[in-house]
């Protein structure tokens, strides 16, 4: 699978685990306690949806467009509306032109006493987020391989936060990379929350990275609860764009589950794509 991120940009893998990134981080705000933030693949941070990239790959207008125009019900509303607003802030005249990624949505959920390590490899996106970050005294772009930031940084001082594993599957081996990689984090770091993206096109790949992930979170001295969320906007087909794609959560914030289950029925009806698209959340068994 070949994923440059500028293609995809604002598409509804982006809109899911963007509002599940900014519900962990609401979570992580109600302990006074600093906390840290690891995105082990953090890419360029702001991408240009009027550009030839976003414009081809087109995907930003199913998926963000759709959403800044739903309408959600009066308990949901308040649940996305802090990631709805973080998108707005970048684009200022109301028109869709720039869409935040990952480490620019934590960044913008950071206290004075929380932390962001972004580490980034590819020298032109690295350059993007660092000119998005630079002077910013709480976040910090790295040069380092994901794999090799992963077990380096944690436990991080602050002994709360969360870490974003969210790879750009060019590998072919990147599923073994994500379990291998997140098995060695957690070992340093079990008390820590762990996101892990990956895209669905082989059922195989996904169950087999869900049930080891559950396997090592079950390891832990005191097991912590992992949740596996899919989200697909029309069947997939072979060759065909990324429809499904998933989440496993790792400690997740004990009210994330029971807000999933409010939030992910109404991206159904804006998300889909031919017809309304469709969900799982589970608990994966080991």
């Amino acid at each position: 699978m070949n994923y440059r991120h500028a293609f995809h940009a604002g598409g509804f893998a982006d809109v899911i685990k963007h509002i599940v990134l900014v519900r962990i981080l609401n979570h992580l705000h109600d302990k006074p306690a600093p906390f840290r933030v690891i995105d082990s693949h953090a890419g360029a941070g702001v991408y240009d949806l009027t550009g030839d990239e976003a414009r081809r790959g087109g995907e930003w207008l199913t998926g963000i467009a759709r959403i800044m125009q739903a309408r959600f019900s009066e308990s949901v509303l308040p649940l996305v509306s802090p990631y709805l607003d973080i998108v707005r802030a970048f684009n200022p005249q109301r028109e869709l032109q720039a869409y935040p990624g990952s480490p620019l949505i934590a960044r913008a959920l950071l206290r004075p006493q929380d932390r962001l390590v972004a580490c980034e490899v590819e020298p032109k996106a690295r350059k993007r987020l660092i000119d998005a970050l630079r002077r910013d005294t709480q976040a910090r772009v790295v040069d380092l391989d994901g794999w090799v930031a992963l077990p380096a940084f944690v436990p991080p001082k602050e002994r709360r936060g969360l870490v974003l594993i969210d790879p750009s599957f060019e590998q072919k081996d990147e599923f073994e990379r994500v379990a291998n990689g997140f098995a060695e984090a957690f070992a340093k770091w079990p008390t820590g929350s762990y996101m892990l993206w990956y895209p669905v096109k082989s059922r195989r790949a996904t169950d087999h990275l869900a049930r080891h992930v559950a396997e090592v979170a079950a390891t832990a001295a005191a097991p912590g609860a992992c949740l596996r969320l899919e989200f697909s906007v029309a069947p997939q087909v072979a060759g065909a764009a990324l429809t499904s794609a998933g989440l496993l959560i790792v400690n997740p914030p004990w009210k994330l589950a029971a807000e999933l289950k409010a939030i992910l029925p109404e991206l159904e009806k804006p998300l889909g794509q031919g017809g309304a698209g469709r969900f799982r959340l589970e608990v994966p068994k080991p």
